[in-house]
């Protein structure tokens, strides 16, 4: 059976090793998802560059179930880091080819509206 977009699997743990963090600014909000071993890391590229900062992806450790509340409200996410990416593959949140690589670090952006 194919999962819905934005569909989670059934786990309940908190993330161990995946930070979230809510950006609102008027009417829009973006989540940011990433491995907690990657902020405040700066990766670059050829002609691509990724700043993990800690201002946009230091955010806190959440359940499954409850950062999948918060993306259903979203606009898009920004998503770095293997097991962000992994969760966010399994929740059918992106797509593989919508990923990108800098310096072997997975990153996607997904709109969802």
């Amino acid at each position: 059976m194919e999962k819905k977009r934005g569909e989670s699997y059934n786990e309940n743990r908190v993330f161990g090793m995946i930070l979230v963090k809510i950006h609102k600014a008027e009417k829009r909000k973006i989540i940011s998802i990433c491995d907690d071993n990657l902020v405040g890391k700066k990766f670059e590229d050829e002609d691509l560059q990724l700043d993990v900062s800690k201002y946009f992806y230091k955010g806190e450790k959440m359940k499954y179930e409850d950062v999948m509340k918060e993306i259903k409200g979203a606009d898009s996410l920004n998503i770095v880091g293997e097991e962000s990416i992994r969760f966010a593959l399994k929740n059918n949140l992106i797509e593989e080819e919508s990923i990108i690589r800098i310096k072997k670090i997975p990153h996607a952006i997904s709109l969802l509206r």
